[in-house]
């Protein structure tokens, strides 16, 4: 149960990632056919702009933690908040390559800000009791925002592409007003849950794992920044190209792909609140672990379904496995990087927690773009997605073994 207190944190985290992945950068998955078909870009320059945005997630990554010490959260949120509309309005109209290529890069950085920002400071506001269940549920707005990419955003790329930019620009500002207006309630609200949740007055205090200087960069640390980087560069096919690997490579058609983008939207939805439920009964570090097992069985999917189709073509059987890839990886979209700062938050304590997540953000966010980037080139020079997801799940299996290298033996969980 969400408290009254709780509502301004849950909300700060909904909208800020709702807005900095949900929209500036799933709904350009769902647009990227329409944009083929409607002849603005060659498929090539259609895939260059999907990477422009995993540079520009980079460069924010890196930048947030500085910005906000000059700045002040609020102000850094707001900002980034208005880029990302302000990349989707001036996208309206046809426009030169270098001129997406720019504003897509821009949306980039203003949503890895809002995706390091946002959750960091809602999640130090909450009482340690609880974080498990809020942590995770601020990243459900990945998954509304890809249910809204994936729903309205094909039915307004068919009235025109103008409307569907025009559509995301208007959806962006709505969110970060809300977001904003409720970041500038998180003080408030934190005294007011530290009230709440405070001990009884006769109750001793007793030293907690919570508290006091921690030591950073520890090796349980540096394992999960692998982990989580190499999750980045595992997803990147099953995020960037999904929907054009089906409905182009695949010729199953734009409605087909709109539809597993939808079950991939859903899974996005509901996988931060699996992710709450497991890191309440469960230890944060076998959550990661498990997360990223999964993530990389969905992953590997695509590249085995080809081979089993040849023996078993059918198709009621190809649609149950799309549809489990794309909800899988959906879910364990926001699902691991929900598991992944929850326990970077266990590792290095509340006070450095955005610090630490800005650099957990920043390495998986190199690697998401250099496997972005170096996915394109691949796709430019062959023509054809499918070798991607071969090498995506070699890079997910890489990561399974950084996560249960992570184990911590100095920290038990409460």
């Amino acid at each position: 149960m969400i408290h009254r207190h709780e509502r301004p944190l849950l909300l700060t985290g909904l909208m800020t990632t709702l807005c900095g992945i949900g929209l500036s950068r799933f709904a350009y998955t769902a647009l990227m056919p329409a944009l083929v078909q409607a002849q603005w870009f060659s498929a090539d320059e259609a895939a260059y702009l999907g990477a422009a945005n995993l540079l520009g997630y980079l460069i924010g990554a890196l930048a947030a933690h500085r910005l906000t010490e000059h700045w002040g959260a609020s102000r850094v949120l707001l900002c980034s908040f208005a880029a990302v509309a302000l990349s989707f309005a001036l996208s309206v109209l046809p426009q030169p390559f270098a001129w997406f290529f720019a504003w897509r890069c821009v949306a980039g950085v203003a949503g890895a800000v809002l995706m390091v920002v946002g959750p960091s400071v809602a999640m130090s506001a909450a009482p340690p009791a609880r974080r498990a269940a809020l942590g995770p549920l601020m990243f459900a707005g990945v998954g509304v925002g890809a249910l809204l990419s994936a729903t309205l955003v094909p039915a307004l790329a068919r009235l025109g592409l103008p409307w569907a930019w025009a559509a995301l620009a208007l959806a962006s500002a709505l969110s970060g007003l809300w977001g904003w207006r409720n970041c500038l309630r998180l003080p408030l609200a934190a005294v007011q849950l530290a009230q709440q949740y405070a001990p009884p007055a006769s109750a001793p205090l007793a030293p907690r794992p919570d508290d006091g200087p921690r030591a950073l960069w520890l090796w349980p640390v540096l394992w999960l920044m692998g982990a989580y980087a190499c999750d980045a560069a595992g997803f990147v096919p099953n995020t960037v190209f999904w929907v054009d690997y089906l409905a182009r490579e695949q010729h199953l058609g734009a409605a087909y792909g709109a539809t597993q983008w939808a079950v991939f939207g859903l899974g996005a939805l509901l996988g931060p609140i699996a992710a709450a439920w497991c890191a309440s009964r469960w230890d944060w570090h076998r959550a990661v672990v498990g997360g990223i097992s999964l993530k990389a069985f969905a992953v590997l999917i695509p590249t085995v379904l080809p081979a089993v189709l040849l023996w078993w073509p059918s198709v009621a059987f190809q649609a149950l496995a799309y549809g489990l890839s794309s909800f899988l990886v959906g879910a364990l979209s926001p699902g691991m990087a929900a598991l992944t700062s929850g326990r970077l938050l266990q590792l290095v304590g509340p006070m450095q927690h955005k610090r630490m997540w800005g650099y957990a953000t920043a390495a998986f966010a190199c690697t998401q773009a250099l496997s972005g980037t170096a996915m394109a080139w691949l796709y430019s020079h062959t023509g054809v997605y499918q070798p991607l997801f071969a090498v995506a799940a070699a890079m997910m299996a890489l990561g399974v073994l950084c996560a249960w290298a992570s184990r911590s033996p100095v920290y038990t969980p409460r």
